[in-house]
């Protein structure tokens, strides 16, 4: 049979009957097609990503050690966190910035190569709190470069906000120089009866250190340094162990009014954790402080971890870190503050008067004389009883004896209680026939007891009792040299030692003999070692003190001492002065 036919096997030998199709609804269709077409889609963007990564950190990760002071490393830990996550790239490697945190000067030692933590930091990038220290790494060398400047937070007074209207009554305006006033060592009744000065080490703390150096600066600047040695005296016994603890110690109630230094941000942070009714308010000192200003300061060696160091520390620059810094009681460079630092909280808006941050130099000068000045006492002060020593004083009302035993009072007041302190009287015939003195009180410390009694106060009672031989004559070139060889045989290297001599500066008068003028200045010299200086210090009172000026200068004069002729007793505060201002010579000081 002709005809088309179909070649397939329909079963039936022809077109045979199919069912009709139903028609599949559109929307049926597309919508698993379209999942199916997004996930390819987010698989392939998924992998593209990775392996694009993968591709743009082919050299692997490249560790940056971040190491910055305690009170900044919160802040530049969030930045680091966001850093890292947006995989910023060195080369063919991605940075990974890790941060801890260490105290500046034990950092700025390790990189130094000296002091306790020598060698023991691992850190590519530093950020101290001060540019201060940066003097430290390299000693008389030029110091490292900074980077970049990270934040800023001013050095202020701080009391709390209840104390505050008491110490503006009791020092006026805040101050440096007041401050210095209130804590001067040699006028205890001055400021210092009113107000409790509180400060941290400055060998240890920027604070302490930026506080110092702009209370010295501003009295250097107002002709009165004799002011600021007497305040860092005093300062040494004001310490506490750390800006918590001083912060924390001005809501203790006492009978003066506490203040303290700080920095804006330790403030800040102190009140944020605490949450005291009476909070700790800042207190701008009206002729301009130092800032903090946490310098980024790159060490390693290695070039490529160095350029990516640097990365981060221009990241710190940016507006998302400036930022968080804001947000954790910091001021940018410019001395922007955010809401952290509100004027509510007793922050002022605008930065205050920034005083030039000290040089090297300045930095070392006054870490040597903080040292120096608190270097311990020791000394033995020799007290004149012989008979001229019962004269009445012209018009003021007493003997030079009582006149003296006042001035020993006074001066024993102004001696920290870990001075070591004693007492001889000398005459002739004292302690027997030949010897012109008797010890009376041995060379020890004022907090020892003896026979139960705290040393100090048996030297103010001696002191207190202490008459005239009426017979007696001056042996005071056999005193001295007895008192030399005994406080040279007992030298101690941590302390200041001293002879301190009391008289009324009538000068050797030993009828019976002993030592002459020139022989016992001859012997001074000779015992005089430089390395383990002993001072001779004399304080003359009454009408023959000028007689014997030229013969006490001459002893003085051999030990690298000072002869000192008062006119009144109160000058023995202006003679402890002195006696500080010596230390920083010492011991190459003009006798």
């Amino acid at each position: 049979m002709g005809g088309r036919h179909r070649t397939d096997d329909s079963g039936d030998g022809g077109y045979g009957y199919r069912p009709p199709r139903r028609r599949a609804r559109t929307g049926q269709v597309l919508v698993p097609l379209a999942g199916a077409v997004a996930l390819a889609v987010l698989l392939g963007v998924a992998a593209f990503v990775i392996v694009n990564r993968d591709r743009q950190c082919a050299g692997g990760e490249l560790a940056v050690r971040v190491v910055a002071a305690p009170d900044i490393q919160p802040a530049v830990t969030a930045i680091a966190e966001e850093y890292n996550a947006a995989r910023h790239k060195s080369g063919d490697r991605c940075v990974r910035v890790g941060v801890q945190a260490q105290d500046s000067p034990g950092v700025a030692n390790a990189l130094a190569g000296s002091g306790a933590t020598a060698g023991r930091t691992e850190v590519d990038l530093w950020i101290p709190d001060s540019e201060m220290w940066l003097g430290r790494v390299r000693p008389g060398g030029k110091p490292p470069a900074v980077a970049a400047t990270v934040a800023r937070s001013p050095i202020v007074l701080a009391a709390t906000r209840s104390a505050a209207s008491g110490l503006r009554e009791s020092l006026g305006e805040p101050s440096w120089a007041k401050l210095a006033e209130a804590a001067n060592a040699a006028d205890p009744d001055g400021g210092a009866g009113r107000v409790r000065v509180l400060t941290l080490d400055p060998r240890r703390s920027a604070v302490g250190l930026g506080a110092a150096l702009a209370a010295a600066g501003v009295l250097r600047a107002g002709g009165q340094e004799d002011q600021l040695i007497g305040a860092l005296k005093q300062l040494s016994r004001s310490l506490a162990g750390s800006p918590e603890a001083l912060l924390s110690s001005l809501d203790v109630k006492s009978r003066k009014v506490p203040v303290g230094v700080a920095s804006e941000q330790g403030i800040w942070r102190h009140n944020a954790a605490k949450g005291s009714a009476d909070p700790v308010a800042p207190l701008y000192p009206r002729e301009g402080t130092i800032s903090l200003d946490y310098p980024a300061v790159v060490t390693t060696a290695d070039d490529a971890v160095a350029t990516a160091a640097r990365g981060f520390a221009a990241e710190l620059g940016r507006e998302r870190a400036r930022t968080v810094l804001r947000e954790h009681g910091f001021r940018t460079p410019d001395g922007a503050g955010g809401e952290a630092l509100s004027s509510g909280a007793g922050f002022a808006a605008k930065p205050p008067r920034a005083l030039a941050t000290p040089d090297a130099k300045a930095v070392a000068a006054l870490a040597q004389s903080w040292s120096r000045l608190n270097l311990g006492t020791r000394m033995l002060a020799l007290y004149d009883v012989s008979g001229t020593m019962a004269l009445p004083v012209p018009r003021a009302g007493m003997d030079r004896m009582r006149v003296i035993s006042r001035i020993g009072v006074e001066g024993l007041r102004l001696f920290p209680p870990d001075s070591e302190i004693g007492f001889w009287e000398f005459s002739t015939h004292m302690n027997g026939r030949g010897t012109d003195y008797r010890e009376t009180v041995p060379v020890g410390p004022l907090t020892e007891k003896i026979g139960g009694v705290l040393r100090k106060n048996v030297l103010a009672r001696h002191l207190a009792g202490v008459r005239a031989k009426p017979t007696g004559d001056t042996g005071l070139n056999d005193t001295i040299d007895a008192a030399y060889e005994r406080m040279t045989e007992d030298y101690q290297a941590d302390k200041i030692n001293t002879i301190l001599v009391l008289t009324d500066g009538a000068g050797n008068d030993d009828p019976d003999g002993g030592l002459s003028d020139a022989e016992v200045v001859k012997r001074l010299k000779d015992r005089y070692d430089p390395a383990k200086p002993v001072n001779i210090l004399i304080i003359a009172f009454g009408p023959d003190a000028p007689k014997g000026r030229r013969s006490m200068q001459a002893l003085a004069s051999a030990t690298g001492g000072e002869l000192f002729i008062a006119k009144d007793v109160m000058q023995v505060r202006e003679i402890f002065l002195e006696g500080m201002k010596r230390r920083l010579c010492a011991p190459n000081c003009d006798g």
